[in-house]
């Protein structure tokens, strides 16, 4: 995951491939086509329906491009935004960048399936 510092980030999107997708979007109804990067923002950190967007546009919607976090994002919901497939995260400015890439080590592997990798732990070794 890439992790962005709120002072070093982009405040706007820099290109016309960008896409800023509110909170209250389905992203089902959106034409993704030519999109390289959706921004997500969380505008609080108990506000999560930014997750709920990532794992859809992963999962249903096949999304292989950048998803990226903004707004509120604290070091302790980054093993759980990439699960949602998040692919970047523009951390909040009181968050330490070398703490946040710490957490992201923190877990090698999860039991259960996720937008990432679907399939449960038991059944990827099975294979």
């Amino acid at each position: 995951m890439k992790l962005f510092s709120a002072d070093t980030a982009p405040t706007e999107p820099q290109d016309l491939q960008v896409l800023v997708l509110a909170n209250d979007a389905d992203p089902r109804a959106l034409s993704l086509n030519g999109v390289a990067r959706i921004d997500l923002h969380f505008p609080s950190f108990t506000d999560g329906r930014a997750h709920s967007q990532a794992f859809l546009l992963r999962r249903r919607l096949a999304y292989q491009g950048e998803i990226r976090a903004t707004g509120d994002v604290l070091v302790d919901q980054l093993p759980l935004l990439a699960r949602n497939g998040f692919d970047a995260a523009v951390l909040r400015a009181d968050q330490d960048l070398a703490v946040a890439e710490r957490q992201l080590e923190r877990f090698k592997s999860y039991y259960q399936g996720d937008a990432v990798q679907a399939r449960p732990r038991f059944a990827r070794e099975a294979a």
